[in-house]
């Protein structure tokens, strides 16, 4: 039996990166930047509307990504192809001050049977969890940890 796609399937992360939200946001938007912690190459910036990919070179992996939603300095809306379907992401930042961002991650959208479930919702928590912590390297101390790649390393 197969479960159909439901917003209840999802995976969630969040983290504190001790930065002001507009330098967060754009971590997110810029792929000059994003590329620092997580993919290695994007067609394009994001933006409303617009189609394009992103590439993971180490992997020989890409995934067309479709913006659908930004709000400024405030949540990321994308649909992104997963497990041969799309799936939505969506990040949410939280401005705490002089504190930094909290950054939530949600992925949602997953089909399959309830073991597809699982092992879809378990390797996109751990792969966010991964990007967040990418992220907060790179940020607040400028050191790129190679998360995404040491996950899988060659011959693995």
């Amino acid at each position: 039996m197969n479960a159909h796609p439901t917003e209840e399937a999802a995976a969630k992360t969040a983290m504190l990166i001790r930065k002001p939200v507009a330098e967060v946001f754009e971590a997110f938007i810029n792929p000059d930047i994003t590329t620092k912690f997580w993919f290695t190459h994007s067609t394009g910036k994001l933006a409303v509307g617009e189609k394009i990919e992103w590439t993971w070179q180490m992997y020989n992996v890409s995934v067309p990504v479709i913006v659908k939603k930004i709000e400024p300095n405030k949540k990321i809306v994308v649909e992104w192809g997963n497990y041969q379907h799309m799936s939505k992401i969506v990040w949410t930042f939280e401005d705490l001050g002089n504190k930094g961002t909290y950054v939530t991650i949600v992925n949602s959208g997953f089909q399959g049977s309830t073991s597809e479930l699982i092992a879809q919702i378990s390797d996109s928590t751990k792969g966010f969890t991964f990007l967040l912590a990418g992220l907060k390297a790179w940020l607040e101390h400028g050191i790129q940890l190679n998360l995404t790649l040491d996950a899988f390393p060659s011959g693995k």
